[in-house]
């Protein structure tokens, strides 16, 4: 019932309107999203890289209706990267192939990234494609291995699930290709048919695919807040004799700010990740419906840095 509320109020522009000219509420929303321009983008990645975190880009805005939107998306993350060139910040960008047109049409995607990837690789930059709900895995796994990797190695990298049952096998496909990754549990609803519905059976596989990582993977990012995970990564890698510069923790923007800090002080690298744009609302309302414990979980993490922060 929350989700669909959630899911309800999420498309209901009248109620947008409303909250993005509120005060409290912006001013939630603010937490977690670096406001609505580019300008305040940088802002945010400039107060980060002031604190030594990198950071990671992202439009906010998914699936577009046509060949122009998704022209126009492209051409917003061209100028993002330029502006970082320009502004010397330490941070790279993550797309959506929804954004770029994937639901247009898979070679409208693909011209659009191709020619992203060509404006990094001119600023020495980094694309990292996000993964979305399993009806677009193996399509994004295919456009990935298959028509971006093999000419810009060096500036791609893709995000795998770890609730996904697959995701352990796709972890070692990517380590054999030489394949950067940004592991996470993922966030869309998924059938039990190809995710584990158990948060314990999520939490193991991604024990095992982060242990796999370190061990043969290349520079991945270990994107988590759990403080047990956290803890068990930076065991293994002290274990394993890996050390603190062959992998990154990534967190979002906003969320656990306590820990991001602690994390840098004790000389691990750390990248958040930095949502913005005008559909900051649609953003929050969907991450939170797509699992309504992200309510509770968001709350429980401010909680615990504000308690964090008096003790």
């Amino acid at each position: 019932m929350l989700r669909n509320a959630l899911l309800y109020l999420s498309a209901q522009p009248r109620v947008f309107s409303f909250v993005r000219h509120n005060r409290m509420a912006k001013g939630f929303a603010s937490r977690f999203v670096a406001g609505e321009t580019l300008d305040s983008a940088l802002e945010a990645v400039k107060r980060l890289n002031d604190r030594r975190i990198t950071a990671s880009l992202d439009l906010l805005g998914e699936s577009v209706r046509n060949e122009t939107e998704a022209r126009e998306s492209a051409r917003h993350y061209i100028e993002i990267l330029d502006r970082i060139g320009q502004s010397r910040l330490d941070a790279n960008v993550s797309l959506k192939l929804t954004a770029m047109g994937l639901d247009v049409g898979e070679e409208v995607c693909i011209a659009n990234v191709q020619d992203i990837l060509e404006r990094a690789r001119k600023h020495e930059s980094f694309v990292r494609i996000d993964m979305e709900g399993s009806d677009y895995t193996q399509r994004t796994l295919d456009i990935f291995y298959h028509r971006l990797f093999p000419s810009y190695r060096g500036n791609v990298g893709l995000v795998l699930q770890s609730y996904m049952y697959r995701c352990f096998s796709d972890v070692q496909e990517a380590n054999a290709a030489g394949a950067r990754v940004r592991l996470c549990k993922g966030a869309y609803k998924e059938p039990a048919s190809v995710a584990y519905p158990d948060k314990k059976e999520v939490d193991d596989s991604y024990m095992r695919c982060m242990r796999e990582l370190l061990l043969n993977g290349h520079y991945p990012g270990i994107a988590t807040h759990d403080e047990r995970i956290i803890r068990e990564t930076t065991r293994f890698a002290r274990e394993n004799q890996i050390a603190s510069n062959r992998f990154e923790f990534q967190m979002l923007y906003g969320v656990r700010r306590d820990l991001q800090a602690k994390l840098v002080r004790e000389g691990y690298r750390l990248r958040v990740y930095v949502p913005f744009g005008t559909q900051w609302y649609p953003y929050l309302m969907r991450r939170l419906a797509e699992r309504p414990a992200n309510v509770a979980f968001i709350t429980g993490n401010v909680l615990k840095e504000i308690v964090g922060r008096r003790g």
